[in-house]
């Protein structure tokens, strides 16, 4: 071939050699962008499978502990909790009993771990026996009362060694409430990772499964974002910032990595995002059938996750892609 014919550049030259791929890729999964999500029950030596999530599981506190200790001797930096509770009531009061399921887990994590990062979500839904993330006055969510709660919610797991607080009830201003809380007890070193711009989506459906927190009636349309918007996803990060927030969150992942680099763009703020409950089952139904090669696909999904600005990200994949990590290093 007489190359003066021709006026086009070889990229594939840097694509032959396996070396040379590594050595120019532009974007690399670490382990210090893994945070694992995990669900605490009462109980004791529980450890129920998620039908709908395989390889996710309900854990009694002992069961945690054991599985925590794994997560930290995998390298997995953080961890977290989403409370199952004994009882619920119209008020989700277990979430912010100081012997609620998540603040007893809390501490005996932290008795037996001291190089893991914990983290808490901040919600009413898995302790409220209507389903829904907030105080209730006829169907309707009142936002203001249920400001009152989240804060002393995510006191009571400050006081019980949380790292971090992740509200994820998309009620207006309770960014500046919780920090308001934590300030006033003098926690003002507990940073807050925001549920910032949270999708009305329909992939959360295992996650409720998990968390045993389906609404008993309605959606939750009134508080978390409608799928179509983007403009709406950066004033609600903006305002989450303004309030406080020291890290934002875009729910869920991989449906949403053009508002994921938005948000990051724009703000140019510690970025995560959460792969949920549906990306991750569908991964793994179809990895189950051989209708894909789940490994490659799960390190294709996050790497897209990343590439598309998230600084870390909630995965259920965190202990999978931990191993992958070592065994590929």
């Amino acid at each position: 071939m007489n190359n003066d014919n021709y006026n086009f550049k070889r990229f594939r030259r840097l694509r032959y050699n396996p070396i040379i791929r590594d050595m120019i890729r532009e974007t690399e999964l670490s382990k210090n962008d893994f945070i694992y999500p995990l669900f605490v029950m009462p109980g004791k030596k529980v450890k129920n499978p998620v039908k709908s999530m395989p390889g996710v599981f309900q854990f009694s506190i002992d069961t945690l502990v054991a599985e925590c200790k794994e997560v930290r001797d995998l390298g997995i930096p953080a961890v977290i909790l989403f409370g199952i509770p004994e009882k619920k009531d119209e008020q989700g009061s277990e979430a912010y009993d100081p012997d609620g399921i998540v603040q007893k887990a809390i501490r005996a994590i932290k008795k037996e771990i001291n190089d893991l990062l914990v983290i808490t979500d901040v919600c009413m839904c898995e302790y409220t026996s209507h389903g829904h993330c907030g105080v209730l006055d006829g169907e309707e969510i009142l936002n203001d009362e249920t400001l009152i709660l989240l804060s002393k919610e995510a006191v009571s797991h400050v006081d019980a060694g949380a790292d971090m607080v992740a509200p994820s009830d998309m009620m207006d201003g309770r960014v500046h409430a919780i920090r308001q809380a934590l300030d006033d007890k003098g926690y003002y070193k507990t940073p807050i990772m925001s549920y910032a711009a949270k999708y009305s989506s329909g992939y959360y459906g295992p996650f409720r499964d998990a968390a045993e927190s389906a609404p008993a009636f309605g959606d939750r349309r009134s508080h978390q974002m409608d799928i179509g918007n983007i403009e709406e996803a950066l004033r609600e990060v903006e305002a989450d910032i303004d309030e406080g927030a020291d890290i934002v969150m875009v729910k869920p992942a991989g449906p949403y990595l053009d508002v994921i680099r938005e948000v990051k763009q724009t703000f140019n703020m510690p970025t995560a995002a959460y792969q949920v409950s549906g990306e991750y089952a569908m991964i793994k139904a179809a990895g189950q059938n051989d209708w894909i090669d789940e490994e490659r696909v799960m390190i294709e999904s996050l790497t897209a996750i990343k590439r598309a600005g998230a600084d870390m990200f909630l995965t259920y994949f965190a202990k999978d892609m931990a191993r992958w990590i070592d065994k590929n290093r």
